[in-house]
């Protein structure tokens, strides 16, 4: 897992949806997950899964 430190603190309304927009960008399993504090936008957080298919146990 990665982070990356955005201030976020002090940016307009248009500038947190575009944030919120990015996270949600190819995500086709998963969440995004906005964290306020205050009335304010501390966080936005991505958490994404990665469906496999799980390969025959038949060696045949």
């Amino acid at each position: 897992m990665t982070a990356t430190v955005r201030n976020l603190e002090g940016q307009d309304e248009v500038s947190i949806l575009r944030e919120i927009q990015a996270a949600l960008q190819g995500l086709k399993f998963g969440a995004v997950e906005i964290t306020v504090h205050n009335g304010q936008v501390v966080q936005i957080e991505r958490k994404e899964k990665f469906r496999l298919n799980p390969q025959s146990s038949h060696n045949t």
